[in-house]
């Protein structure tokens, strides 16, 4: 493993929060720009890279689609964030992948780079070591944390057949 220290900063530039009331509004239209575009608008925001995430609801069976900002662990590997702005439930999306026995599985979508993918839901002290590094680079994070009793989960996205 590099250390840290040996890998590019992904520090976030400095950006405001958008009320909670917003985001479904905002979440369709990074949706529709993103596949629109091919990832070419949509997939970078206050400095982070995004990717459009794919889960399929582990009651309706639906397709659902968000647009999240990930964060490259030590290994290269990408990490999403359920943070959800520190409310005080995971976001939907989060539910739909966490359920392993419905479908954990996920597509993915990386600028113009599309792919399945396992997402593995950190625990323990894996789970603690990524946090400690994450909020290094994106300080936001920690103040999500504060603003909520829960755990906020920490996802990796794992492409199939890597």
């Amino acid at each position: 493993m590099a250390p840290m220290s040996e890998l590019p900063s992904q520090r976030n530039k400095a950006f405001r929060s958008p009320p909670a009331r917003m985001v479904p509004w905002i979440t369709r239209v990074n949706v529709w720009i993103y596949r629109r575009s091919s990832g070419k608008y949509g997939s970078a925001a206050a400095g982070m890279r995004n990717v459009m995430l794919t889960t399929v609801g582990r009651r309706s069976g639906d397709e659902h689609t968000v647009v999240l900002p990930y964060w490259l662990d030590r290994d290269g590997r990408r990490i999403v964030v359920a943070s959800f702005m520190g409310g005080p439930s995971h976001p939907a999306w989060y539910h739909n992948l966490a359920d392993r026995d419905a479908n954990p599985d996920v597509g993915v979508q990386d600028r113009d780079e599309q792919f399945r993918a396992r997402a593995d839901v950190l625990t323990g002290e894996e789970h603690e070591a990524v946090w400690t590094e994450l909020i290094e680079d994106r300080p936001f994070y920690a103040d999500y944390q504060a603003k909520t009793d829960r755990q906020i989960p920490l996802v990796r996205l794992v492409p199939l057949g890597a």
